[in-house]
């Protein structure tokens, strides 16, 4: 007789029952954060800024690394700087603060001893530390007691050996993002696999449910690798599906040859107030060999701030004019555009090409004048935004476009541009990335690297600062000014906010013309001034007539003012490692030295991995160098563009460790006949990129 299973025909019913299996649900990863306990609407907004919105988003962040094992010890037995897990009763707690530093000290004991625990910014823990509460804490002795880094109550995790450790931000705890992650997991089993049964057999790769589990519950380190590797091979293997897909969808295309230089590019370098550089002459060359071609060129020209890409762009837009058609040049703000027509314009001028500014912000009248231009070919050269692609704009015969800042433009934006029509087109970067992690993210781009800078150029000097210190910043600035030099005081937000204490552009030029810049003329730049506005405050920052320019990030890229040697950047924690270069960039375009002063809150008011940005900004101005660094402290997929959804970024490679990995992928993506099941995760990679833009 067969033996029935357990509560199988009214036999006993076991304490519980499994969960019954069921397919996996795409609906209940898309789910809101706020399905999750403890998350209401200020938690998700706070989660929101680090790209975390739906359960699918928890589940597919990575975390930065995992607490190292300790060993749990007694309090007589704490010695020195030793990292300890130490097992204790409260006795009692309080807080204080200082400054804007919020002290929580509280007595706990063990049977050894007693020692006093202290917490910082976390001041609603003080309302559970009630007297004979039994906790878990880790950190390290020091003469003032214990420094608290993690705690458990109620048998959480935080203290465990190989707890993972996520990005984090000041007003979202490690804790939370833990709690969410353990709940996020219980739906682990909703995510889909994708891969062919004989593709996971042949690679040895476990499932992708299985890879979630061990990066964020893993037994032993080399559970979260095979499970990292597993989630990398994905990325990889779709991207290099997507750049097949779009490199077929070329395939069929053609460009006309544009031969060798000839007489308008000989006055065009003539006509240069500076000798180019060795990178310069070889990207130039470069594009030449690509123009004299009838497929159309694809060429990403990446290069470090003040490395001088515009130059060699122009090169290529004036390649088209002189074979009479027409370059344009498409920038992802109004700010830029601006810039880049002005330096243009001032260029081409005397060669007697004709340039036109087209952007969104433009009068009726002045739009239609515009369009009518590049209509009738009278415009040689366009420079202008996103409002190059509206359907009401026709180019006579676009024969080589520039694209700025690519990877701010999705691949949609970015194809409208050359739709219709076959230019030869150069992509720019002022985001310089490691060559391999270019060719893997760019696989259907030639690369051209601009590493040196102009001759001339002097490293700038970066200090950072607190801002009990300020004042010498302010002293230090004054007297460049005093030798005549120009300044700029960089903000985080256009105006004042009551949920957030970043000084404001408008009211800190204010508070400086009264304070500390009393006597010197202030000008404020931020990207609610209207376009005229914008042009009239930086043609004076030009021109002398204002010794400081306050700004917002509007002046992150292609603002070029040889005269400003020093930057002050108020609040610098706020902004990202790219974006401090970036920012910094806008100094040391001269032959004197410059230099950048970061200004923070304390140091022990200030997360990881904002310390870990502003360490890196000092030790280096070499932007390859810093793109490397910040590969460490936020991964590839950051520098490729702006987060995107689901899992499409490169949140999981490791380039510098995956190359056979990446071998693979590509293998892997040649054999295979169509992508299958890895259709959707191909679309959603395209079709995120197509909003980065937006953002």
């Amino acid at each position: 007789m067969a033996t029935l299973p357990v509560a199988f025909a009214s036999l006993d019913a076991p304490a519980s029952w499994p969960r019954p299996w069921s397919a996996p649900s795409t609906d209940r990863l898309e789910a809101s954060v706020e399905s999750l306990d403890g998350v209401g609407p200020t938690i998700a907004r706070r989660l929101a800024k680090l790209g975390l919105q739906t359960v699918g988003d928890v589940l597919w962040q990575r975390p930065r690394r995992y607490e190292e094992p300790v060993p749990t010890k007694r309090i007589c037995d704490l010695f020195g700087d030793e990292e300890a897990v130490v097992e204790v009763v409260v006795h009692s707690a309080t807080s204080r603060r200082r400054g804007r530093l919020k002290i929580l000290t509280a007595r706990v004991a063990d049977e050894t001893g007693e020692i006093r625990a202290t917490w910082f910014n976390q001041p609603w823990l003080e309302a559970k530390l009630v007297p004979g509460t039994h906790l878990r804490i880790r950190g390290r002795a020091n003469r003032h007691g214990f420094a608290v880094s993690s705690y458990d109550l109620d048998g959480d995790v935080e203290t465990a050996d190989l707890a993972p450790v996520y990005p984090a931000t000041e007003d979202v705890s490690q804790k939370t993002l833990r709690s969410i992650h353990t709940q996020a997991l219980a739906f682990v089993r909703d995510v889909a696999e994708d891969l062919p049964a004989d593709v996971l057999a042949a690679e040895r790769l476990p499932l992708r449910a299985d890879a979630l589990v061990a990066i964020h519950r893993p037994r032993a380190l080399q559970d979260a690798e095979t499970g990292r590797r597993r989630l990398a091979f994905d990325e990889l293997l779709v991207l290099r599906l997507a750049l097949r897909r779009t490199a077929a969808a070329r395939a069929f295309a053609s460009a006309q040859p544009l031969g060798a230089p000839g007489e308008l590019l000989e006055r065009y370098r003539a006509s240069l107030p500076f000798v180019l550089t060795p990178d310069q002459e070889r990207a130039m060359s470069e594009l030449d060999a690509d123009l004299d071609r009838s497929v159309p060129m694809q060429r990403l020209l990446q290069g470090d701030v003040g490395s001088g890409k515009t130059v060699v762009a122009l090169h290529a837009l004036l390649r088209g004019v002189e074979t009479g058609g027409q370059g344009a040049l498409m920038a992802p703000t109004e700010t830029l555009a601006e810039q880049h027509f002005l330096t243009i314009d001032e260029l081409c001028a005397p060669l007697g090409v004709r340039v036109a500014l087209l952007t969104s912000s433009l009068g009726a009248k002045e739009h239609r004048a515009a369009r009518q231009l590049i209509a009738s070919g009278d415009a040689q050269i366009v420079v202008g935004t996103h409002a190059l692609i509206e359907k009401d704009v026709d180019f006579a015969e676009l024969a080589v476009a520039v694209v700025d800042e690519q990877h701010r433009f999705g691949v949609a934006q970015r194809t409208a541009l050359v739709e219709g029509r076959s230019p030869h087109v150069l992509h720019l970067t002022a985001t310089p990335i490691p060559r391999t992690l270019a060719l893997t993210v760019y696989g259907d781009l030639e690369v051209s690297e601009l590493a040196l800078p102009p001759a001339d150029r002097r490293p700038i000097i970066t200090a950072w600062v607190t801002d009990d210190r300020s004042s010498e910043a302010y002293s230090r600035l004054c007297r460049h000014l005093d030798d005549g030099r120009q300044a700029y005081v960089v903000c985080p937000l256009i105006e004042a906010s009551e949920t957030r204490v970043a000084r404001a552009a408008e009211e800190e030029a204010e508070r400086l013309r009264a304070a500390e810049l009393r006597g010197y003329r202030v000008g404020c730049l931020h990207g609610r001034l209207r376009p005229a506005e914008r042009r009239s405050v930086m043609a004076r920052f030009k021109a002398r007539e204002l010794d400081v320019l306050v700004a917002t990030t509007v002046i992150e890229v292609g603002v070029d003012v040889p005269n400003a040697t020093i930057m002050i950047v108020q609040e610098a924690d706020r902004f990202g490692l790219a974006q401090l270069h970036q920012l910094r960039g806008r100094v040391g375009r001269g032959a004197e030295q410059s230099y950048c002063l970061l200004v923070s809150r304390a140091r022990d008011e200030l997360s990881e991995t904002a310390s870990e940005r502003l360490e890196a900004m000092v030790a280096t101005t070499d932007g390859f160098e810093l793109a490397e660094r910040d590969l460490e402290i936020r991964g590839e997929g950051q520098l490729v563009g702006a987060r995107q959804s689901g899992y499409s970024d490169l949140r999981f490679v490791r380039l510098r460790r995956d190359q056979a990995l990446l071998e693979r992928a590509r293998d892997v993506a040649r054999e295979l006949p169509d992508e299958g099941l890895l259709a959707d995760s191909v679309d959603r990679l395209l079709g995120d990129a197509a909003h980065l833009g937006e953002s």
